[in-house]
């Protein structure tokens, strides 16, 4: 069965209205393929795509501890993260890292890039099947940590990543979500959090490989941007980095093993103005990859899930 499902939008239909008169189906086709792809509604600018986010995501969900940069344009919903477009994100789920999640994400696109760009989508369950099983047991039995440091030169400041100005909000934030504050003179932050690698959907059941262990490792950077960051702030002064939930460092075999897994379950799209994609953040890992030309996809989240 295909991760992807596609939905074809009646040609000229009012994209709001069509996808009101449509939810019900398109939820109930993400939830059995893990994402949809409906095609072909009249997003012609930013406030029909955001008005097209809200008619999936309803409320939505705020974004905090982001890792890089992005606007706001409405509650829960964002521009994609600013991110070198000559460079991938990997594979990852959403806020994977912070105590609260989104279950569900709408991507819409505006501006579809000249060439490459696309937002690929990974099978977690089978992610999780396939990865060795004694590097799932180590993460399983440890859970994974991820150490934060922010800086106004890399990546997101802490102001932006916590939408507030105030210390004593920042460290309310850290302890209501079990995460570790550490100010520095200078008043930069350092922040450590411990998270479960694998989750139960709370639907199905199923088990899944839900982290961004890989991703926010300090081997999947760019060596350039490696070294350049670690000779600036010191090997413990990187933007962010993981470690296994017991202390224990990766090593780049590790890192490039669940890349490769991650690819081998990977399905790709390429974006067509217009495209709104709804998917399951628990079941499916989704990607960037890098680009050329303008780009703009707005993206929502919703269903906030603790897990």
């Amino acid at each position: 069965m295909s991760l992807l499902a596609r939905l074809a939008a009646d040609p000229g239909a009012d994209a709001g209205s069509w996808i009101t008169e449509h939810i019900t189906e398109i939820m109930e086709l993400a939830g059995t393929h893990g994402a949809v792809l409906v095609r072909g509604l009249s997003l012609i600018d930013r406030a029909a795509a955001v008005a097209a986010i809200r008619a999936v995501i309803g409320e939505g969900m705020a974004e905090r501890e982001g890792f890089a940069p992005r606007a706001c344009h409405e509650p829960g919903v964002y521009s994609s993260t600013h991110w070198p477009s000559d460079q991938p994100q990997c594979m990852h789920n959403e806020l994977s890292y912070a105590a609260k999640v989104p279950g569900l994400l709408a991507f819409a696109c505006v501006t579809p890039p000249g060439s490459g760009g696309v937002t690929g989508l990974a099978d977690a369950a089978a992610v999780l099947r396939d990865l060795p099983a004694e590097l799932v047991e180590r993460f399983e039995q440890h859970g994974w940590r991820l150490t934060r440091s922010y800086n106004p030169l890399v990546g997101t400041a802490w102001q932006e990543a916590f939408g507030t100005t105030d210390r004593a909000e920042v460290e309310g934030y850290c302890a209501e979500n079990g995460l570790t504050a550490d100010w520095r003179p200078d008043g930069t932050l350092s922040t450590a959090q411990t998270r479960s690698a694998v989750l139960a959907h709370p639907v199905t059941g199923e088990r899944l490989w839900f982290n961004q262990i890989a991703f926010l490792n300090e081997w999947t950077m760019e060596p350039a941007v490696r070294e350049f960051l670690v000779a600036e702030f010191g090997p413990d002064g990187l933007p962010f980095n993981t470690v296994c939930g017991d202390g224990s460092p990766l090593d780049t075999a590790t890192v490039d093993l669940i890349n490769e897994v991650y690819e081998k379950h990977t399905v790709r799209e390429p974006w067509q103005r217009g495209d709104l994609m709804v998917v399951d953040n628990l079941r499916l890992a989704h990607s960037r990859e890098p680009y050329q030309g303008d780009r703009e996809i707005v993206v929502g989240m919703g269903r906030p899930f603790r897990p």
